[in-house]
């Protein structure tokens, strides 16, 4: 039996308790923490969890019988929470973004390998069918090389969003919608494409005057190989409209799932293919299901990884770091309006948490601050996407 403890109690750490509730027999949750342990408490209740309450991290820490720690912290605690608790010899599963910086993240790597422990980053959209199968047929070549890919992260968030304490400032969000939205589609991008060479961006904050960070950022990608990819990142985006489109040589595919491929005529001008479609209809719907879908997904492979006593995860610390040196790539290029070359070296201003501080623009400074809402339910659009 795996014993866990889950650091953290916002909106998230939810979706981590049910996903461990679904393998009673192989996990058992025996602390919660928080640093408001009335938080916890109704966790805890609502759960109807055997378990602690503690409410410093150290104390979790300091036991000898937790295994796995859920990390559900705000984004500028990570680091330091994933390497006290990698060094105490406990594994660590960390909610997206892996850190605040890629300094944070060769840190957290490294403590990872010398107490030979599982570091694995949440990426919980890898284990949705429509992802995990896209990946699948693209790894498979059925549709010839990617020329250009296409990420609409579309959120939409009210003004009252950035008003809980931790959010709105580069110090402690360490950054806006591109780090703490579009990281899912961003991760899945890397993912499926690998890192591109170069990226240009530009960046805004169109309607959110209390806080430091953007809501709307445009990047483009450039590959060794000749293909571009685009990626828009904003909570200002009404219905929530989602997608990641990847236009190759043979089709168009996409999740959400989509297939479209042309021929051409004598002239150059496009005639439908539906011999091609059939096909990659049919490879796809050969393709197998995940057995369990986000964050239930990415337990069950680390919780796999623990029983079988391997570091091999899915999402690991690598995989996150890649995620956020294109994320970082992003923030650079849109404050300095350069194009910028990767991979990012460790002499560069945005390497560390206090260079990014320094010199990503703030757009406005954070004019209120609270502990929490009264009522704090996650709702989406109602275009809202399942690959999110």
């Amino acid at each position: 039996m795996i014993k866990v403890a889950v650091v953290g109690t916002g909106g998230i750490s939810q979706a981590h308790l049910e996903a461990y509730s679904f393998f009673p027999e192989r996990c058992k949750v025996v602390c919660i923490c928080d640093i408001y342990p009335e938080k916890a408490a109704a966790l805890k209740e609502k759960f109807k969890l055997d378990c602690d309450i503690v409410g410093e991290a150290s104390a979790v820490a300091d036991r000898d019988d937790i295994d796995l720690v859920s990390i559900c912290t705000p984004p500028y605690t990570h680091a330091e929470l994933s390497i006290e608790f990698l060094r105490s010899g406990k594994h660590v599963l960390v909610e997206k973004p892996m850190a605040s910086s890629l300094s944070e993240c060769d840190q957290m790597i490294a403590a990872a390998e010398q107490a030979n422990k599982i570091l694995s980053v949440v990426g919980q959209n890898r284990f949705r069918d429509p992802i995990m199968k896209l990946k699948q047929l693209l790894d498979a070549g059925a549709v010839g090389k990617v020329l250009h890919a296409q990420v609409e992260s579309h959120w939409w968030r009210g003004h009252v969003y950035y008003d809980l304490w931790w959010r709105g400032t580069w110090e402690k969000e360490g950054g806006g919608c591109t780090l703490n939205h579009a990281v899912h589609h961003i991760d899945m991008l890397q993912w499926m494409m690998g890192m591109p060479d170069t990226v240009q961006a530009v960046m805004s904050n169109t309607a959110h005057d209390n806080a430091e960070v953007e809501d709307l950022s445009i990047a483009i990608l450039s590959y060794a190989n000749g293909a571009l990819a685009q990626i828009t990142s904003s909570v200002v985006h009404h219905g929530e409209e989602q997608q990641v489109i990847f236009q190759a040589e043979k089709a168009r595919v996409s999740a959400p799932w989509k297939v479209y491929a042309s021929l051409s005529k004598e002239n150059g001008f496009p005639e439908r293919n539906a011999v091609l479609e059939a096909e990659i209809e049919a490879l796809y719907g050969q393709l197998p299901e995940v057995p369990y879908s986000g964050h239930t997904g990415q337990i069950d492979n680390v919780l796999t990884a623990v029983e079988n006593a391997t570091l091999n995860v899915l999402v690991d610390g690598h995989q996150g770091r890649n995620t956020l040196e294109l994320i970082t790539a992003i923030y650079l290029a849109a404050s300095t309006g350069q194009k910028v070359q990767l991979p990012l070296q460790p002499d560069n201003p945005f390497y560390t948490r206090e260079g990014i501080m320094a010199n990503a623009p703030h757009f406005y400074e954070k004019k209120s601050s609270v502990t929490g809402f009264a009522k704090n339910d996650i709702t989406l659009g109602s275009d809202y996407t399942e690959i999110s």
